[in-house]
């Protein structure tokens, strides 16, 4: 006795039969980080008077992937450094380390992260062939005969 698709349409439609699970937007751009929170922060900071759909999605996706690599080079500085646990400084040797991360990070201070290892060539001590150390020796020996003498 259905008249085609018309009786389902509309608000008649939506009254009665089984109401659908919501499915957040974040599971259908199949990503992590919360794509309706994005939204909603994009709105709320008056950003742009209007902000299409496909904004926080992108957003979204652009934050994960950067987390994403972040955590991952994070996780292989501490696994070098045999810890467990990812602290500061293994955020900071991370992003250091990686040219490009580096180069977007460049002018962030990172809490508790410390520096590079890294010293001056001009303050190592300077290689002594062996050459320069052969003349030391010689003279050392002729000291010592004098004295027994």
């Amino acid at each position: 006795m259905e008249t085609g698709g018309k009786a389902k349409k509309g608000a008649g439609g939506r009254r009665g039969g089984e109401k659908k699970k919501a499915v957040s937007r974040s599971v259908k751009a199949g990503l992590q980080f919360p794509v309706g929170r994005i939204a909603r922060y994009l709105k709320k900071g008056r950003y742009a008077q209007r902000v299409g759909t496909g904004a926080p999605v992108y957003l979204a996706a652009v934050m994960e992937y950067l987390a994403a690599e972040v955590l991952e080079l994070a996780g292989n500085a501490a696994r070098d450094n045999k810890k467990n646990r990812i602290i500061p400084r293994h955020v900071l040797l991370a992003i250091r380390n990686d040219e490009e991360l580096g180069k977007l990070l460049a002018g962030v201070t990172i809490a508790s992260g410390g520096v590079l290892p890294n010293i001056n060539p001009v303050l190592l001590p300077k290689k002594t062939d062996k050459g320069t150390k052969e003349p030391k020796s010689p003279s050392k020996a002729g000291k010592s005969p004098s004295k027994a003498a």
